[in-house]
């Protein structure tokens, strides 16, 4: 079941998100306050009465300092950024990203966004990343090094025709 996150959520949206660090930024519970009240979207995915996966978007001019936003946020004036999925290792594989990247493109359409954007990582590879974003239509508009050169990331963006899906 896909629902609304709320603050009851966050002890679990924070141990998904430490499982899944290397491929996420790390997160603590001041920082996810501060991504929820700033979020344009934020669901959870029960399953079997646990929190199984979350999703976390905003939209254009949010005051958020990640450089992949702030890179989206230089050459676009209207975005819905997706700042991060994570799924639970123990569900990977049963179509939950799918819900919630679906919820999430009947968000944007109900809002008008003109495009969704998000990154990847390139180095280190997350190729499962790639498949799942090119499966729903995102293209790579530019690349850069984040967290002191580590990572390289693919940006990428789907347009929407007139905040459609």
């Amino acid at each position: 079941m896909i629902r609304d996150a709320t603050p009851d959520d966050f002890a679990a949206i924070l141990a998904l998100n430490d499982a899944a660090v290397q491929f996420t930024s790390a997160m603590d519970a001041a920082r996810l306050r501060q991504l929820h009240a700033q979020a344009a979207y934020h669901r959870v995915v029960d399953v079997d009465g646990k929190l199984a996966a979350f999703l976390l978007a905003l939209r254009e001019r949010a005051a958020y300092d990640s450089p992949n936003y702030l890179w989206f946020q230089r050459g676009y004036s209207r975005f819905l950024y997706i700042d991060r999925i994570v799924v639970d290792a123990a569900v990977r594989g049963h179509g939950i990203g799918v819900q919630l990247y679906d919820d999430l493109f009947a968000f944007a359409a109900r809002t008008h966004a003109t495009r969704v954007t998000c990154e990847f990582d390139l180095d280190p590879p997350n190729p499962a990343s790639e498949k799942f974003h090119a499966r729903f239509g995102f293209r790579e508009v530019g690349r850069q090094r984040v967290g002191s050169a580590r990572k390289q990331v693919s940006l990428q963006l789907r347009e929407l025709a007139d905040g459609t899906v």
